[in-house]
């Protein structure tokens, strides 16, 4: 039986009701208290999932907590996990690892000087569709891959949240920091490390209107570009085209497209767990689909339209399962899949794209991490709870 680690949850954000439904399907984690700068905030995450609701700097000395889950705004990631390495607790982080690259080599260096694990998300490549999606590409399914295309591309999220200006903010605002993780991480584990990136930004409207909750009808300043149009060059020469883009009202591109030597791939929503993967090895022949709605991190949970573009309505959703393999790797000392290395790497990727569009030129990776090795169903299910 895994042990059961215990975590102290700082940020009491709508995205913390994600990782308590974590643990109704993995076995070794437990959050048993909370803490945000908002008061009001923490309590009421507190009375809502049974928890004691303590201040930030309580919940950093507190000698029970053994994991500290970071789900503070992008701006804030440094500092709480830095906070949090130096108190002696091992920190799992919501993406990005931090806002710029200096401070996520910082984070990176703390946590191997005191021996203590740094995990972020993305943990969604884990999961049914990207993991599929790697075992046909390591098959040599279609061959090497030359080149490929990866689209985000909708029109902002201003129309469904109620408080959508930080997504628009001049540091860590954008498509690039906001979308770019999922994207960029899922690719990192198809094709390995990047070697070099180009950029172009375009501007969209200067001006958003919020659409609901008690600002509807608002408007606020965009202070960041809503589009980056870049093209990654990976260590293995692959080139993929990326598309990132808050100015978009609807589209029909897939995901994720490889076209290899031998044939194509359709990659699914690295935004989520599952999804079919469909390759095709000839002109003019079917497409051939590969289900994953029967992998353990594929099967379908949730239900609900997304008003994303090309997203599918029902899908797969175990975030979580990276703080939970992260807790199992520290029990068993071994490496852990959502790794500061990796992000670190993401991360790279992430500031090299904006400062190539920014600047009109090529922008080459001074870090690297080596290609995330697959998830083992054996390994999954060590995690799973039996429903």
């Amino acid at each position: 039986m895994n042990k059961v680690f215990k975590i102290g949850l700082i940020g009491c954000g709508h995205i913390a009701e994600t990782y308590f439904r974590a643990e109704k399907y993995f076995n070794n984690i437990k959050i048993i208290k909370c803490a945000d700068i908002n008061e009001k905030a923490s309590k009421r995450c507190a009375l809502n999932f049974g928890i004691k609701s303590v201040t930030v700097n309580e919940l950093l000395k507190d000698n029970e907590i053994e994991i500290i889950l970071n789900l503070t705004i992008p701006k804030a990631h440094y500092q709480i996990s830095k906070k949090a390495l130096i108190n002696g607790k091992h920190i799992y982080s919501e993406k990005p690892l931090a806002i710029n690259l200096n401070d996520g080599k910082k984070l990176l260096k703390i946590s191997k000087k005191k021996k203590l694990y740094l995990g972020n998300a993305p943990d969604t490549f884990l999961g049914g569709g990207i993991q599929k999606s790697k075992e046909l590409v390591e098959k040599n399914i279609i061959g090497n891959v030359k080149l490929g295309n990866a689209v985000f591309a909708f029109p902002g999220i201003q129309s469904y949240h109620p408080n959508p200006e930080p997504w628009f903010t001049k540091k860590e605002g954008g498509p690039v920091i906001d979308m770019g993780p999922y994207y960029i991480t899922a690719l990192v584990n198809l094709l390995g490390p990047a070697k070099k990136v180009t950029g172009t930004i375009i501007q969209g409207q200067k001006y958003r209107t919020i659409g609901i909750g008690p600002k509807k009808g608002k408007k606020f300043k965009v202070e960041c570009p809503t589009t980056y149009l870049s093209t990654i060059t990976f260590k293995n020469n692959s080139v993929i085209r990326l598309t990132l883009s808050f100015d978009v009202i609807a589209h029909q591109r897939n995901h994720i497209e490889l076209y290899g030597e031998k044939g194509s791939m359709i990659v699914p929503d690295p935004n989520m767990f599952g999804g079919s993967v469909l390759t095709c090895n000839k002109l003019g022949d079917n497409w051939k689909e590969f289900k994953t709605s029967k992998m353990p991190l594929g099967r379908i949970n949730i239900r609900t339209q997304s008003s994303r573009a090309n997203e599918t309505p029902t899908n797969a959703n175990y975030r979580g399962v990276g703080l939970s393999e992260m807790a199992y790797s520290i029990e068993n000392k071994r490496k852990h899949l959502c790794s500061g290395e990796i992000s670190l790497h993401v991360l790279d990727i992430i500031t090299s794209i904006m400062k190539a569009a920014r600047s009109g030129k090529i922008q080459y990776i001074n870090t690297f991490c080596a290609k995330p090795k697959k998830f083992s169903k054996l390994d999954i299910k060590k995690l799973l709870k039996k429903i």
